[in-house]
């Protein structure tokens, strides 16, 4: 196990800079997930830290040893990519082995670890089969066990649930949280699914366009978002933003939506957030025309509109209305977040 530093990273193909000065600290032991869009650079940097990228600026570091000019294959880090990377004329026990192989290490060797990595995967049962002969989360548990074998200081995931369909990214998720709740090795986890890494990280590194967003335990990014792009990429579905004014201490929209504001504001322009399930259904509230109702089981997601307002609701339960209907809304005042609507900043 080790702890990884980026200290000032910089990231330029030519004169384009797509990591600009990136700074983050992952300590041993800890599950971080870098998470962001498409093109945030979070990828490139996880390419970095394993040395299969060039560091144009800045310093990483691993269990105190800055690794700059560290071979990949010398920095003791194990990968595991998005489309498993398998050999398909080799068995899984060869897949798992062939690093150690090239490595040296003695036969015995290889196979108590071989052996010891399909115990804890599941795949005791699969050894002797090809890739052409696995499932897709079969694959990808051969790729982690070709990981786990060289007993890395640090593990490194670039997306590799992508490629499954839901159900199984959910057994999946679980399954890698839990590895890494058994061998407490340091595991950096890039996606761009927010559920992923709400579900699976110790900490989040958000990111956008080559910059660090805000960085966070899952819970923290949920509650006290830095910003509004934080605040609409963390969460499912994605919090409401509505646009009004401060008015004599009350939040007023365009569509007449009114909320009481905190205690100190000022007089002015600001976004109100408000996450989904935060919309609560009450005949003496606000009116809002249901637009769409999309019935999930135990819940009922909602879009409501007024005029240019649109809100989305998750509630308990079925609703009884229908598209074109009137619905009172009531929101919780204590639980909107408001941001500057120039800079994007949380305010409170």
């Amino acid at each position: 196990m080790a702890r990884v530093e980026i200290d000032r990273v910089v990231k330029a193909y030519g004169a384009v800079q797509v990591v600009h000065g990136v700074s983050a600290a992952i300590e041993d032991g800890e599950f971080v997930v870098l998470v962001g869009p498409s093109g945030c650079g979070k990828s490139t940097l996880l390419r970095m830290i394993a040395g299969l990228e060039h560091i144009s600026e800045g310093t990483i570091s691993i269990d105190g040893e800055v690794v700059n000019d560290v071979a990949p294959k010398d920095r003791n880090i194990a990968m595991v990519f998005q489309n498993y990377a398998l050999y398909p004329h080799m068995t899984v026990a060869q897949n798992m082995a062939f690093s150690l192989k090239l490595a040296g290490v003695s036969k015995a060797e290889m196979q108590a670890k071989v052996d010891n990595a399909a115990r804890i995967l599941g795949l005791e049962k699969l050894l002797e089969r090809f890739p052409g002969q696995l499932s897709g989360g079969q694959r990808q548990r051969v790729a982690m066990g070709r990981a786990i074998v060289r007993n890395p200081e640090v593990f490194l995931f670039d997306e590799p649930l992508s490629n499954l369909d839901a159900k199984l990214r959910v057994q999946m998720r679980a399954e890698i949280k839990a590895l890494h709740q058994r061998l407490k090795t340091t595991t950096i986890y890039v996606t761009h699914d927010q559920v992923e890494a709400m579900t699976m990280a110790d900490r989040i590194v958000v990111m956008r366009d080559g910059v660090i967003e805000q960085v966070g335990s899952p819970l923290d990014l949920y509650d006290e978002p830095a910003n509004l792009f934080v605040a609409g990429f963390i969460g499912s579905p994605t919090m409401n933003f509505i646009e009004g004014r401060i008015e004599r201490g009350e939040f007023v929209s365009p569509a007449g939506l009114r909320f009481s504001a905190p205690a100190g504001f000022v007089d002015g322009d600001v976004v109100a957030g408000i996450r989904p399930n935060d919309v609560g259904l009450d005949d003496g509230g606000a009116k809002l025309e249901v637009a769409v109702i999309e019935p999930l089981g135990a819940e009922t997601q909602l879009v409501l509109g007024a005029g240019d307002t649109q809100l989305v609701a998750l509630v308990q339960g079925r609703v009884p209305a229908r598209p074109g209907e009137a619905v009172g809304v009531t929101i919780d005042p204590r639980a909107i977040h408001y941001f500057d609507p120039i800079s994007g900043m949380r305010l409170v």
